[in-house]
């Protein structure tokens, strides 16, 4: 019975990562030297979210990844 039980919790796992979407870009600044960085999480501190969000890791494209 417990294979059975294995095999659906896999199954359920991956319906619903096929439904999952990606993470949007933001624009991070630090707040000492000015210096901008693109990154999906916060690079640390000393960084605050200046613009966003973006489709792509270049943070050229605005908007939601889908």
């Amino acid at each position: 019975m417990k294979p059975k039980i294995a095999i659906f919790a896999l199954l359920a796992l991956f319906c619903i990562a096929a439904f999952a979407s990606g993470a949007p870009w933001y624009k991070w600044k630090n707040r000492f030297d000015g210096t901008l960085l693109c990154a999906q999480i916060s690079p640390g501190e000393a960084w605050i979210k200046f613009q966003g969000p973006y489709m792509e890791s270049r943070c050229r494209k605005p908007g939601n990844p889908q």
